[in-house]
């Protein structure tokens, strides 16, 4: 009886048709709906004992697995997807309408249509809800509710007509203008640039609703573009007057009793090196003979805690910023000018209050013994790096014993640190020569020379120093909350993309082993480029692959360093966390205070390391601004150039002479149809085959310079 039973089962397993094999995997999916199903178990609990069957089983999971209906966890491993029909994140708007919602904790991003987003704005965070993907369409969703707004203001030229206005914006991710009433204007005239805050965008309103905040000036004049560009990305372009009369208030004297407290390095030789156009001396360094073969070195940087009380009107507005803002023609200081350009700032022949890092060195470069301390200093000279550099150079001019000395220390610094594995990118920066009225007239390339690289390494191993002296304890106990500047290991996944990269050029690359094995492979890559036509490139890409360096109390020290501790303590007039590091280190070494909380920390942490990106993508827009002004002049124009970066609508090209980048748009290569080959990085025709790769040397002309997008086109010669 049995085995007839079983001779029909079998029988009925093979007539099994598609539709219904569906049904009864997705309902098995559903009471399991916790588990991770391997396809032995699948095939064994279904009873599915045919090769037709379990073929067809594994079809019909690849296609659920297609629709994101299950995931595949590992190889033939599935889970069913439970992120339900509504889920919240943040919404991402793009002008061309491909909007799209990346889910809170992770997950691929999902599409948004235009109707479907409730005028929700770039970087709200919205609930949406999910619908499951048809096949061969994407995974969509719509906003239900915007849960906060991220951003309601814009930056744009007003056009203004008799009895309306509109903001017209450059702005990336708004298709629409937004339309102010004429009593929102605030005084505004066609072709000024404003700042204009989103009031409301009515359901049925093709554009949102705006009033005029704040007036930047006529576009096109330099100081209003650069507002505009601070502006754009949310940072002050004017310092708050009550914060610099707060500033104005605080008394320049050392009084006789705050001396009595330091250690006293006023008789020591010591100087200042910075760039020619610096007003803010964070750093000093003084050295001494001790005795034969032994060197004392002094890192002596600006006591701003000691100005700056924690929770003051002047930190607030600090812990706000969170870094000074450096464009290409202004820096937006991070505390009043008042402090950062005269109190803090260590001024030649004047005395000034110093958190020093004081070490004992041998000649051969070794840290016999440091110790961190509050000094009182008086800096004899102050030089430009231009300065120092001739001396080395030359071997002549004031105090040239001491830079001469310090330059051999600082060479056994940095080839200790190579030998450790830290990582040599040595990229050359582009500057600008500008005119009074901003205009840029040349440009030319900052290299880092030995003047740059000896303050670098004393800065390196100050701040090392520090987060050693607070990180490393000894075993079984816990360390004290400190704010560390952490660089985590490449992306694997980034890495092995390099390694096939690279492999085109002839080049090799250890994706495995240890952390020292992959960065002594990447320096050795570094040094084999060196001079060759795909140097820039490869640096470029390699540098892709590199994690961001980032502040948090959790320390897993600093890969492209290769130190196991490392913080800022170094720039307190231009960084908070450096003025963290500072509170902090008093109160744990003089005071032997007890741990602050890690979790207010981490928030500062997060806080500062965003600013700092901020800050970053500012200057480079400052750059791009530039860059296109400069080359409005030079319309028309033939010039070589290695192209820079491959996408679907394009090519960008950077120029050999001025490091200008532009872009060729792909309708402009109108000799094929050419197919955007993400891996390889570069564009493929279809017909005749040919290739547009990363780094190729290419001849374009100037085409078009747009400064309101801050673009230049080129065309192909």
């Amino acid at each position: 009886m049995a085995k007839t039973k079983e001779k029909k089962e079998k029988k009925a397993g093979k007539r099994m048709k598609k539709k219904e094999l569906v049904k009864v995997l997705l309902d098995f999916f559903h009471t399991k709906q916790d588990e991770v199903l391997s396809l032995k178990y699948i095939f064994e609990q279904l009873r599915l004992t045919t090769h037709p069957l379990k073929m067809l089983c594994m079809d019909i999971l690849s296609e659920l697995s297609d629709d994101d209906y299950i995931t595949e966890v590992d190889k033939h491993k599935y889970k069913l997807n439970c992120h339900g029909t509504e889920m919240t994140g943040t919404f991402q708007r793009k002008s061309n309408g491909k909007n799209s919602f990346i889910p809170e904790g992770g997950g691929d991003p999902i599409f948004v249509a235009e109707r479907n987003s409730a005028h929700a704005m770039n970087n709200d965070k919205v609930r949406i809800a999910f619908y499951a993907k048809r096949r061969g369409r994407e995974a969509e969703g719509e906003v239900t509710e915007i849960l906060e707004r991220a951003n309601d203001t814009f930056v744009g030229t007003l056009e203004v007509a008799e009895s309306y206005a509109f903001l017209v914006t450059e702005n990336r991710t708004l298709a629409n203008d937004i339309f102010i009433p004429k009593e929102k204007l605030k005084g505004g005239k066609t072709g000024d640039k404003a700042i204009v805050k989103v009031v409301e965008w009515p359901d049925k309103a093709k554009n949102p609703i705006g009033q005029v905040i704040d007036i930047l000036g006529r576009t096109g004049d330099n100081t209003t573009e650069m507002h505009a560009i601070l502006a754009e990305f949310g940072l002050p372009y004017v310092y708050p007057s009550a914060v610099e009369n707060a500033a104005d208030k605080i008394s320049d004297e050392i009084p006789a009793e705050e001396i009595a407290k330091r250690e006293d390095f006023r008789s020591v030789t010591t100087f200042t090196i910075d760039p020619k156009d610096a007003k803010d001396f964070d750093d000093a360094l003084s050295i001494r003979k001790l005795k034969e073969g032994l060197w004392e070195v002094g890192v002596h940087i600006a006591d701003v805690t000691h100005y700056v009380k924690e929770g003051g009107i002047i930190d607030k507005e600090a812990e706000k910023r969170a870094t000074s803002v450096y464009l290409v023609d202004r820096t937006i200081p991070m505390l009043p000018e008042r402090l950062c350009n005269f109190i803090c700032s260590l001024r030649p022949d004047e005395e000034k209050l110093a958190y020093s890092v004081i070490f004992e060195m041998t000649e051969k470069g070794e840290v016999n013994n440091s110790r961190v301390v509050h000094t009182v200093i008086k800096s004899n000279r102050r030089f430009t790096y231009e300065e120092a550099q001739n001396i080395i150079e030359t071997r002549k001019g004031d105090f040239k014993e001491e830079v001469l000395q310090l330059d051999r220390l600082a060479k056994l610094l940095r080839e200790s640190r190579f030998k450790a594995g830290a990582i040599n990118f040595d990229r050359y920066e582009v500057k600008f020569e500008i005119d009074e009225k901003g205009k840029p007239v040349s440009v030319y390339f900052k290299e880092s020379k030995d003047a740059n690289k000896l303050v670098e390494e004393f800065m390196l191993l100050a701040n090392r120093t520090v987060a050693e002296k607070i990180g490393r304890v000894p075993k079984g106990k816990k360390a004290k909350v400190l704010p560390y500047r952490i660089h985590d290991l490449p992306d694997p996944e980034k890495l092995d993309n390099l390694a096939q990269f690279i492999a085109r050029f002839g080049y090799k690359l250890r994706t495995g082993g240890t952390k020292t094995d992959v960065s002594k492979s990447i320096n050795h890559l570094l040094d084999d480029i060196q001079g060759k036509k795909e140097e820039n490139l490869i640096e470029t890409v390699s540098i892709r692959a590199m994690q961001k360096a980032r502040y948090s109390v959790h320390n897993v020290g600093h890969y492209g360093l290769a130190f196991d501790y490392y913080t800022h303590f170094t720039s307190p007039i231009r960084r908070y966390p450096d003025m963290m590091v500072h509170r902090l280190l008093t109160k744990y070494l003089d005071l032997g205070g007890r741990s602050v909380s890690e979790q207010k920390y981490e928030a500062l942490c997060e806080h500062s390391s965003s600013m700092e990106q901020i800050a970053a993508n500012a200057e480079r827009a400052s750059i791009k601004y530039k860059q296109v002004e400069f080359m409005t002049e030079h319309l028309g124009q033939t010039y070589d150039g290695v192209i820079s970066g491959v996408t679907e609508w394009g090519l960008y090209v950077e120029l050999n002479e001025n490091k200008c980048e532009g872009m060729i748009p792909i309708r402009d290569l109108d000799d094929d149809y050419y197919e955007f080959d993400e891996k390889n990085y570069c564009l493929r025709g279809r017909r005749k085959n040919r290739i547009y790769s990363l780094g190729d040397g290419i001849t374009i002309k100037v085409a078009r310079a747009n400064l309101e997008k801050k673009q230049l086109d080129f065309a192909l010669v």
